[in-house]
């Protein structure tokens, strides 16, 4: 079972809210722990409705602009964005100018459910006027264009039950005993499967050929397709585990991606951010707040740890 760090508050007053929220960026000063203190322990959709109440006499935006400033204005604006439109953006921006950032498409695409595929999909063509699923199609080329089209096709279709066990046990024998994998059949059933029975399917291949179908993978693909494969692989696997080393990446080393983590923090919080803290003590032997601790500070860091529970 997957835990998220962030639940609806009881008792819920967006009028109160955007009250505080007036009193802490009023006049000379900015009341920063009031602001983390209602952001970090409201959902997104309560949010929305502070935002609303709050813009019947100001705009909120602005005045969180005006007063704040660095990633903790990115981290607060992040939280203040309908979480659609927030991923919506941050994939547009994976995929504008030069290259693409294929991590964050299969972060997003790859990941989530179906309404949340399609409410993402909605917001992107209302912020963008065209369609998601072409953008992704045209943005990605060569190995890595075999791996857009299970993302792409995805976007809404992705089946929920486990009716199609049986179909779905094809992916066994696409890989097994074969030189060179049947890339095709992988591709059609990674992107229709439901994540429920991809795992069963992933199990039923361990325990029929001893060997894991990310051994598979890192056997009989190469390059940028490889890549995206096993990142697949991982996220419909283990979800909390893949999410885990997607943070542990984005803070280890010199310096920190910020906006990555600031991403993955917000967008799992209502998911299942406290099963990824959990994951990342266990993989890593280090608990998450000491890694946020280590790579972030000030007011910043405050409310990183505060949507971790910390």
């Amino acid at each position: 079972m997957v835990v998220p760090t962030i639940t609806p508050a009881p008792s819920f007053n967006p009028k109160e809210d955007a009250e505080a929220l007036r009193k802490a960026l009023k006049g000379l000063g900015t009341d920063e722990k009031t602001i983390i203190k209602i952001l970090t322990n409201r959902t997104s959709s309560q949010r929305q409705a502070i935002l609303n109440e709050y813009n019947e006499d100001r705009d909120l935006i602005k005045d969180l602009k005006k007063d704040l400033s660095g990633n903790f204005e990115d981290l607060v604006l992040a939280l203040m964005t309908p979480m659609d439109r927030y991923l919506a953006t941050e994939l547009h921006r994976a995929m504008e100018g030069v290259g693409t950032d294929e991590d964050v498409l299969i972060e997003i695409l790859c990941t989530r459910d179906n309404h949340s595929l399609r409410n993402i999909s909605k917001a992107y063509e209302d912020v963008y006027g065209k369609s998601l699923y072409l953008a992704v199609k045209k943005e990605t080329s060569s190995d890595f264009e075999k791996l857009s089209w299970i993302c792409a096709a995805a976007i809404g279709q992705r089946l929920q039950t486990t009716h199609m066990a049986p179909s779905c046990q094809k992916l066994y024998r696409a890989g097994e005993g074969r030189h060179g994998a049947d890339e095709d059949e992988i591709r059609r059933i990674l992107a229709n499967c439901s994540f429920e029975t991809l795992r069963l399917v992933f199990e039923l291949y361990r325990k029929e050929t001893g060997n894991t179908f990310g051994e598979v993978i890192e056997q009989e693909l190469e390059g940028d397709f490889k890549k995206g494969m096993l990142a697949v692989y991982e996220s419909i696997r283990d979800t909390p585990a893949y999410f885990a080393q997607a943070i542990h990446k984005a803070v280890a080393g010199t310096g920190t991606n910020d906006r990555t983590l600031i991403r993955l923090l917000v967008s799992r919080s209502e998911i299942d951010l406290h099963s990824i803290k959990k994951e990342y003590e266990v993989i890593y032997n280090k608990s998450l707040e000491k890694a946020i601790k280590g790579d972030t500070s000030g007011y910043y860091e405050k409310m990183l740890l505060a949507l971790i529970n910390e």
